[in-house]
């Protein structure tokens, strides 16, 4: 993509997030799903991996998606409506945080069946952006679900979270070896994209991304 392509791409993502967004529903089984009328882009990631700051980031929103000093609080499928909310251009799916060690067995589990439903049942989901937190890198547990989604043959994209709280040094560390990684994943996504919520760094880039995710 040229300069002046990636310049426009960028443009109009943000004037499609400038643009009404509004919360639809929360879906904690499969039979609560709103009707698939519209394109999905869901977001996945560990508990505590800063998933609600880049959504509220995302959108210009501080309070559309709640954030929580109690990782795991998002039990639920929670979607958001882009555009007019009778005929929505998108939909943004904040899914259940992962990997929480406090978090009941019974609970995980259900966690991870409904997520695995999920990724395998919805034809309108377009891409899942998969957050990494930069100061962690990739885990076990996002080993677990990279797989599920390879499995699923549901397209996902890395994206590095809280990049401003590495040294410059250390997050190009951590990028080489998810770029490692993604080269190794037959549903990834070969482009790596690095944003922190708190400073704006890659959000323009990432609003792109989701519009892309539609075509």
């Amino acid at each position: 993509m040229s300069e002046d392509e990636q310049f426009e791409a960028i443009e109009t993502a943000r004037k499609i997030f400038a643009g009404p967004i509004a919360f639809l529903k929360s879906a904690p089984d499969l039979k609560f799903l709103p009707d698939p009328v519209a394109k999905e882009v869901a977001f996945a990631g560990r508990s505590n991996v800063g998933k609600s700051s880049l959504l509220n980031a995302l959108t210009n929103r501080n309070g559309l998606a709640r954030t929580s000093n109690t990782p795991g609080r998002t039990q639920e499928l929670n979607f958001f409506d882009v555009g007019d909310p009778a005929q929505p251009l998108l939909r943004l799916v904040d899914m259940p945080g992962y990997g929480y060690a406090r978090a009941p067995k019974d609970m995980v589990r259900k966690w991870r069946f409904l997520i695995n439903d999920y990724l395998r049942g919805r034809a309108v989901l377009k891409r899942t952006l998969l957050l990494i937190d930069s100061r962690h890198g990739i885990k076990e547990v996002d080993h677990d679900i990279m797989k599920m989604l390879d499995d699923a043959a549901v397209s996902y994209r890395i994206v590095l979270t809280k990049a401003d709280k590495v040294k410059a040094s250390e997050l190009a560390a951590v990028a080489d070896r998810t770029m490692q990684e993604i080269r190794k994943r037959p549903a990834a996504h070969p482009d790596l994209l690095m944003t922190s919520s708190e400073k704006g760094m890659g959000i323009p880039e990432l609003r792109a991304a989701v519009i892309d995710a539609l075509d």
